[in-house]
């Protein structure tokens, strides 16, 4: 059991995550790993990426229900596309397990500069809402989210982050369905390949469990604090949105630096 002040910092980073979950609509789970290793103090690199992926995962599903209740979620189309990607999410964890933390951690620096570059040039997209999968789409539909769900599981088990930054234009990519639906929908895969990789982490003992709950109950808590926000905030979105993927970016830049200090032998 951690002791008082890392559990507040549990906490208190999984208040962050939830915050920007709840403000944003997405994206505060690329923080989970850097908050438990500079923030909270967890030594492994591994030990953050399994133990933020328990979190990730418990997140997806809370914000999945407003969206089930919104109509906002094609089923066929999550449950294809989650289960090539749970297949992926275990080849990319079982091969992160294998890298040289710090390297690791280094890597994990370097997507979040793309990341962030990404949500820097992210537009609201037109598309077909009333695309499903079905007997009649499936020889069109079925081999896109195959492929590409498999291939957003492998780079987010890797990395051990939600992935939702490209499950939402994958989605997108291989059904044409619209933004709004792509959200609602890519949860269903970040909740799954959250948890393939949990358990693939899990396994081999690199899950702290203690702080993985509390930082769930942070994020729970911040996902609150966030949705009331959003409200107000509503008008400045696109304002809120390049601030937080210009310090998605500022924050991976730091992790390169480090990670580049330690791999040379730098203090």
């Amino acid at each position: 059991m951690p002791d008082l002040v890392t559990s507040l910092l549990a906490t208190g980073s999984g208040g962050i995550v939830g915050l920007v979950l709840g403000l944003m609509g997405g994206g505060g789970s690329i923080l989970a790993v850097p908050l438990l290793v500079y923030i909270v103090g967890v030594a492994s690199p591994h030990v953050a990426i399994g133990t933020s992926a328990v979190a990730v995962s418990a997140s997806a599903l809370g914000n999945l229900l407003p969206h089930r209740r919104a109509g906002n979620v094609k089923w066929r189309c999550a449950a294809v596309f989650s289960g090539a990607g749970v297949l992926g999410a275990f080849a990319g964890a079982t091969a992160a397990k294998a890298l040289d933390g710090q390297k690791l951690l280094a890597l994990f620096g370097i997507v979040m500069v793309v990341v962030g570059a990404i949500m820097l040039r992210r537009r609201d997209g037109e598309g077909n809402p009333n695309v499903r999968l079905s007997s009649e789409t499936a020889r069109q539909l079925l081999p896109l989210l195959l492929g590409i769900g498999f291939a957003v599981g492998l780079f987010s088990g890797f990395f051990g982050i939600g992935g939702g930054f490209l499950i939402v234009p994958g989605l997108m990519l291989a059904t044409g369905m619209p933004l709004t639906f792509a959200i609602g929908t890519s949860l269903v895969g970040v909740a799954a390949f959250g948890a393939a990789t949990a358990a693939s982490y899990a396994i081999s003992g690199l899950v702290d469990w203690w702080l993985a709950g509390l930082f769930v109950l942070g994020g729970v808590l911040g996902g609150l604090l966030g949705s009331r926000l959003g409200k107000h905030l509503a008008a400045r979105k696109q304002t809120l949105g390049t601030l937080f993927a210009s310090l998605v970016i500022v924050v991976g830049l730091y992790i390169v630096a480090r990670g580049l200090l330690v791999l040379t032998g730098g203090t």
